[in-house]
């Protein structure tokens, strides 16, 4: 189908938990989409009118920025390091719960604390840079895809800053939270001009907002008086 809806999901940690998510909203993959030893990227799902893509995080980003994918699910962090212009964010899942933080040996915070210029390992170097910029020190930023804690061991930079989520990752490789950036949790992406122009991306929207509003209130409901 010529017009078909591209949805762009992300690769990792987030799609265990979105999966679930999806389905109550409409979006549900073809059988082939679970089976671990496929390495397609595009797959079908119920619906005729929408395919799935899977793909790297920071990609689908920019699939859906660029208008080659109109909507995805991907973490706020991947939104605040790339900050574009054509991508929406209008619901919050409310899963893919983390943090991003600073992080370096144990033993090193005293003295980093005041220096003016530092080496930072991370995936993320507008983020980090933002971040430093803030608290008057100039971050110079070596970029990664991965393996983060072994920067400061072998010398390639002073700290990293990575997501954590147990905290367990940094224990075992000798380093300590020194500084929390910022909470993330997944989100829904569409971009601008498809929700604009056509209907099934609104429509979309407001399947995954009821679903986040009735999870809301289903936790609500189940908390202590």
């Amino acid at each position: 189908m010529s017009n078909q809806l591209t949805f762009a999901v992300p690769k990792g940690r987030i799609l265990d938990e979105a999966l679930p998510v999806m389905a109550r909203a409409g979006v549900v993959p073809e059988g082939g989409f679970h089976d671990k030893a496929n390495r397609s990227l595009t797959f079908a799902t119920t619906r005729d009118d929408m395919r799935l893509i899977r793909v790297r995080a920071f990609d689908v980003a920019t699939f859906v920025a660029h208008g080659a994918a109109q909507a995805g699910i991907v973490g706020s962090d991947v939104i605040e390091e790339f900050d574009y212009a054509d991508l929406y964010a209008p619901v919050d899942l409310d899963i893919g719960h983390c943090h991003l933080s600073v992080a370096e040996p144990v033993g090193g915070a005293i003295a980093s604390s005041h220096a003016s210029h530092l080496s930072v390992a991370t995936k993320y170097p507008n983020i980090t840079r933002r971040h430093f910029e803030q608290r008057g020190v100039q971050a110079e930023c070596v970029k990664l895809n991965g393996a983060m804690e072994i920067a400061p061991e072998l010398g390639l930079a002073g700290r990293i800053v990575d997501l954590v989520s147990t905290g367990r990752t940094l224990k075992q490789n000798g380093l300590v939270e020194t500084a929390k950036i910022m909470d993330i949790s997944a989100r829904l992406i569409v971009n601008r001009a498809a929700l604009k122009t056509d209907a099934r991306v609104a429509a979309l929207v407001e399947a995954f907002r009821a679903d986040a509003a009735q999870r809301s209130r289903d936790g609500a409901l189940q908390e202590p008086a």
